[in-house]
Order: structure tokens, then sequence, then C-alpha cells
């Protein structure tokens, strides 16, 4: 029999990661562990940058709206994951679903975009040593943050609408451990040729042209350090654009791991890993990266560390 047309589907059953049962148990524990170090590492980022006026700088200003990103990302999927491991309850209502949906979309975008406003930020830093103050105001870093909150704000809000107008099928078992915009679109009975023509003009808009801004501004970077190339401008380049590097090579990395592997029969266990490393591994990640490479990070860290110890005292 044909499966009937609902126009609203009152549930979905998140089928999570391909995990055996009898590993359910130490899973759980390694992610809840990833979950509260995510939380952790990004909040002591937020109070380093609060608390030392050293780092009450532009580049500093975008890292600290970066680690409230990349908490609010992975507590958007995480939790529910945690929960539906423990309670093997993997129901989630429709509402539920599609508010999941639309702040993972937000906050993924605005994690991309925020990357897009640092390179610009390294890029003026190095190339324009002397206006940086001048070129890299408040006003200037102010609209850049709004600018990527609206935008983000309106690509996810479009996505939803469109979403919210497709009827679903019977089945409404997504294969995934949160509710996936892809996923979801395969259990719809309408039409989406709409849906995916917004998805590949929102995919060019923040993944294809952050990237390329990224790219240029690197690429500028290399440049005027080639023209006086000196052991000392290397050092400095490394200095301040590494750990930026590093962050955007494993958030672009994982995003083309994502959407340009090839098919294969495991390709959805594949979709689910990539996604947990975007999720989770990655917003755990940021804060050694930027903590571990960053001098003045590590400044700001012993002086915090420092004058608690004088408290105590």
């Amino acid at each position: 029999m044909r499966p009937e047309n609902q126009s609203h589907m009152s549930e979905f059953l998140l089928l999570g990661l391909p995990i055996c049962p009898e590993q359910q148990g130490m899973f759980f524990v390694l992610f809840l562990s990833m979950y509260l170090t995510t939380v952790l590492g990004n909040l002591l980022i937020l109070l380093l940058i609060r608390l030392d006026p050293r780092l009450h700088t532009p580049m500093y200003f975008f890292l600290s709206h970066l680690a409230f990103t990349d908490i609010s990302f992975s507590s958007v999927t995480v939790p529910k994951m945690l929960i539906n491991m423990q309670t093997q309850d993997q129901s989630i209502p429709y509402a539920g679903c599609i508010a999941q949906m639309y702040f993972f979309l937000l906050f993924g975008c605005i994690d991309n975009l925020l990357l897009v406003a640092m390179a610009y930020d390294r890029y003026v830093a190095i190339c324009h040593p002397l206006h940086y103050t001048t070129i890299m105001r408040e006003g200037l870093c102010m609209f850049l943050l709004a600018g990527s909150w609206l935008l983000s704000c309106v690509i996810a809000l479009s996505h939803t609408i469109l979403l919210a107008q497709l009827s679903f099928c019977e089945d409404n078992i997504i294969p995934h451990f949160f509710c996936d915009l892809a996923a979801l679109l395969k259990l719809s009975c309408s039409d989406t040729s709409v849906n995916e023509l917004v998805i590949f003009t929102a995919g060019t808009a923040v993944v294809i042209l952050p990237l390329s801004g990224i790219l240029v501004s690197y690429g500028l970077i290399g440049v005027s350090i080639l023209r006086v190339p000196s052991t000392k401008g290397i050092c400095k380049a490394l200095s301040t654009c590494g750990s930026h590097l590093s962050v955007m090579s494993l958030f672009y990395g994982t995003i083309m791991a994502l959407y340009f592997s090839t098919s294969s029969g495991k390709s959805k266990d594949k979709d689910m890993i990539a996604s947990l490393m975007y999720t989770l591994v990655i917003p755990m990640l940021n804060p050694f990266i930027y903590s571990l490479r960053n001098r003045d990070m590590k400044l700001a860290l012993g002086f915090l560390f420092k004058s608690n110890n004088l408290l105590i005292k």
C-alpha cells in the first residue's frame, strides 16, 4: 500500500549513531566528556577576553563571539543525542525538530561567517599594520558581526519556512542523530525542487564565497610576506594566523569531506561521522588551538591563575 500523505507529522524518530548497544555506555561517557570540555573551554576563552584588557582588540572580539557560537552550535544537537543514548527514547516532536534544524543552520552559518571576518582582520593586521586601528575600528567590527547574524538568520529562516510548507509521509525515521535538513527533505512527499535550489544558492553564499574570501585574504598575506622575505616576518605571520588557519582547515575540511565524498553503501555513516566532527570535535578543539598556539591567551591564562592564587593566599 502507498503511504498516505500527512500535512503535519506529530513527531520524528532519530536513529542516532551506528553504535552497538553494548558500547552505548562507553560512547555516552566519551561524548559527554567532549561536550563538557567544549562548553568549559569556550567559556574560559570568553572569561579571559572579558577580564584581560590586553585582549580587548578586534581579533579577540571576533574570537569571543566564535567561542559563544561554538557553545551554542554544540548545544543544539549534542544534549539531545546524549539523552537519546541514555533513555533510548528516539522521538523528537515536529516543532522541536524544526527548531533544532533552524538553530543548527543559524549557528553553523554564523560560525562560517565569523571565520571570514577573522581572516579579514588578520589580512589588515599583516598587510596594513600602520592603518590597523583606523580600518578595524569598533564600528566596522560591529557591522561585520551584525551582518553575520542577519545573513545567518535570513538563510536559516528561509530553509525553515520552506520546510514547514512540505507534507510528510508515514515514514518518520531520520537516519541521523539530529534533524538534518537533507534527511528531512528525503522524508517529504512534496516537491522539494525549490528547497534544493535554495540549499544550492545558500550553500554558495555561506560556504563557497566565504571560503574564497578567506583564501584571497591569506593569498594577499602570503604575497605581502614574500615581498620582504624574512624569518621574523614569517614567524610573525605564523603566530598571527596559525590558530585561525588551523580552525579554518578543520572546519572546511570536514565540510568538504561531508558534501564532496563519493557515494557508497556507508555514505550515511560517513555523513554522521562528519557531522559529529563539526558539531562536537571542532568546537572542542578550538579553545585548545587558540590557547596553546596564542601567546596573548597564554599570558592571560597565566595572569588569571596568578590572581586566583594571590586571592587564595
